[in-house]
């Protein structure tokens, strides 16, 4: 991480790699022959999470740079002493995670030798911690920023040969240094790479990526002693969550060259990902957005996204993903800016997001490191004043500490979330919903604050709950909400869309899909099939659809369709803003039809394909969007898309 005191271009970007590898190894495992130290403890990932507690970050020290130089007063923060880390350690953090610049002393090839006077300065810090049995991450940070001066490690370079070399080559001097180590100090590998563009990760680069980390696992391991058994930390794709959790290419390295005396059962790798959603509370000093969670008072300074809900949505899915398969994660940096400059109450909001992410990270078995640059006021995410040793900011340090003693019932889970009863008679069915009660108990269902009837509204049997026709049928044309209460836990909504297709004054109706699903994205690619349901032709120029959504920020935006049965250049995109912002939708975009489009026959379909994007390529977070669908791979009927012919409304529900 180049700063926390930087712009919205240094946070998000993505995370790549696949496999090309400088660094051949055989597929058979081969063990590491030198023996452990007599003080190297064997932990397994549950021993050592919880060993490692609560992180903080000596951030803006050693990665700070200037053209290319690096030094650790760089940056305005003053040299690191003793004393600071002793003040970190009584505050209550067990790890801490250093930062740490090579950049201009890096040699030449093919020795690439570390300069030792900085290299003696690491470890001179590392001692620091280490001697106090404190945790201690290091890594090689800043030399992967296109934004640097002097970054070499770019995995979108067209020489990977002489950037895998030399990166084999630090790495390998950086392991022999501090081979004797015990359990208690963690390598890192790189941090934040990516080749500097925001959106779905390049494939070819993510290989890149994917190889430094093997290389960086087959380096330290061989070069052996302490090594050849100690907790690894590997980053995905910028450390995005989404990009290393989900499907774009992430690759975990194998650990060939491990020691014997790992046991076979347990991993030592850990996965690295960073947490600053939503970034115009956590990062953006430019903006007024000042509140965060369900606790804000002032509706006008929360973010439209990235609330508490997804927060534990974003670590669990690494749990999930990772946890799961015994490999730990590590959110190496999270935290947020001071914006009391702007909003008195702003500290209230930074202590709950901290002591919400520390507690999420503690119930799913992470290890949560909160950034500090050592800036305390504006564009400050300080905790400490680093000249005078002093806590300048108790009150988050103490969420940090009580969300990690904080135990987070399991919460209750349903499927679906999202279903549609047709009031007809030919079309009425019950709706079943499967529950995941992770140990909790159903204790009512209800629909606003009354409480459906058992056995005459909804039956139980085992973990299916279903709700009864006879019930639905006499539900209002439109959303029907319905809570499910557990015992412990969130509760759970199930949407019901109540329609009447025997009462509908058009012959035609909507279905989608969304081509991409990640929570957080910077394009939308709904695709959309109106369908003539009627008897006669419909005249397309008289027929309009609206897709509802959340803009999460407001900047220009761009429409493209990629494809239409009735011609990409007959259809027609038009962003409004809608007048009044409803749950899930303050901008919809219209899509009209060209004359050339012509009429769509009796029982024929018109499929449409676009996109939608900002100028800048920002980001949209979809998941919570009115027109958004999750949970589809092909088109379904989706009344939360809305129709109109000649004006009036013949398909769907506005929200």
């Amino acid at each position: 991480m180049v700063s926390k005191f930087k712009s919205f271009l240094y946070f998000l970007l993505a995370f790549v790699f696949m496999f090309t590898t400088v660094i051949s190894c055989s597929s058979s495992q081969v063990q590491a022959a030198s023996s452990l130290t007599s003080d190297f403890t064997q932990l397994n990932a549950t021993q050592f999470v919880s060993a490692m507690g609560a992180g903080w970050n000596l951030g803006n020290q050693l990665e700070a740079a200037i053209d290319g130089t690096p030094s650790e007063t760089a940056w305005g923060n003053p040299t690191i002493t003793q004393g600071l880390i002793q003040k970190v350690k009584e505050a209550g953090f067990n790890t801490i995670r250093i930062p740490v610049s090579y950049l201009s002393k890096i040699g030449s090839a093919p020795s690439y030798t570390i300069d030792a006077a900085w290299l003696a300065r690491i470890k001179e810090v590392v001692d620091y911690a280490y001697n106090q049995d404190m945790y201690v991450i290091i890594n090689i940070h800043g030399d992967g920023y296109h934004s640097i001066t002097g970054g070499w490690l770019l995995c979108d370079s067209n020489d990977q040969t002489t950037i895998k070399s030399k990166y084999q080559k630090v790495w390998q001097q950086i392991a022999n240094t501090f081979a004797d180590y015990d359990e208690h100090l963690i390598f890192e590998s790189m941090n934040e790479e990516f080749d500097g563009t925001y959106g779905t990760p390049n494939t070819a680069y993510y290989s890149n990526l994917n190889d430094y980390n093997q290389i960086f696992v087959d380096t330290v391991r061989q070069t052996g002693g302490n090594n050849s058994a100690r907790w690894l930390l590997i980053p995905g794709w910028n450390t995005n969550i989404d990009y290393t959790a989900g499907n774009y290419g992430f690759v975990i390295p194998t650990d060939a060259y491990r020691s014997s005396a790992i046991p076979s059962t347990e991993k030592r790798i850990m996965i690295s990902a960073h947490y600053y959603s939503p970034w115009d509370f956590c990062g953006d000093n430019s903006t007024q957005i000042t509140q965060w969670g369900a606790a804000a008072t002032d509706t006008s300074r929360v973010s439209t996204w990235g609330q508490e809900d997804y927060m534990e949505s974003q670590i669990k899915l690494m749990y999930d993903k990772f946890v799961t398969q015994g490999y730990p994660v590590v959110i190496g940096e999270y935290g947020t800016i001071d914006k009391t400059s702007a909003d008195s109450t702003n500290t209230i909001y930074r202590q709950a997001f901290a002591e919400a992410l520390s507690a999420y990270c503690k119930n799913y078995g992470c290890v949560p490191v909160i950034w500090d640059n050592g800036y305390n006021g504006t564009y400050g995410f300080g905790l400490f004043n680093r000249s005078e040793l002093a806590v300048t900011q108790q009150g988050i340090i103490d969420a940090v500490m009580e969300g990690m003693n904080t135990v987070i019932p399991p919460n209750s889970a349903i499927s679906p979330t999202e279903a549609t009863f047709d009031k007809s008679t030919s079309g009425q069915a019950d709706i079943a919903v499967t529950m995941t009660l992770e140990g909790n108990t159903l204790s009512a269902i209800k629909n606003g604050t009354t409480a459906l009837a058992a056995g005459t509204d909804y039956t139980v049997s085992g973990s299916t709950a279903t709700i009864l026709k006879s019930y639905l049928a006499k539900q209002q044309i439109g959303l029907t909400t319905l809570t499910f209460d557990f015992s412990a836990g969130k509760d759970t909504v199930l949407t019901v869309n109540i329609l009447d297709s025997s009462d509908q004054s058009g012959d035609f109706k909507i279905q989608e899909f969304n081509a991409g699903t990640a929570a957080t994205v910077n394009t939308l690619n709904p695709k959309l099939k109106l369908v003539n349901t009627g008897t006669t032709p419909i005249e397309l120029t008289k027929v309009k659809i609206r897709y509802y959504y959340t803009i999460d920020n407001e900047k220009e935006q761009s429409f493209t369709c990629d494809w239409s049965t009735v011609g990409a250049g007959n259809i027609i995109g038009t962003f409004v803003k809608m007048s009044t912002a409803k749950t899930g939708a303050d901008y919809y975009l219209e899509i009209s039809f060209g004359s050339g489009a012509g009429s769509l026959a009796a029982g024929q379909s018109a499929e449409i394909q676009i996109r939608i994007n900002k100028t800048d390529w920002s980001n949209y977070t979809q998941t919570e969007d009115y027109s958004f669908n999750g949970a589809s791979t092909t088109y379904v009927d989706w009344s939360k898309i809305t129709a109109y012919q000649s004006g009036n409304l013949t398909w769907g529900i506005e929200p």
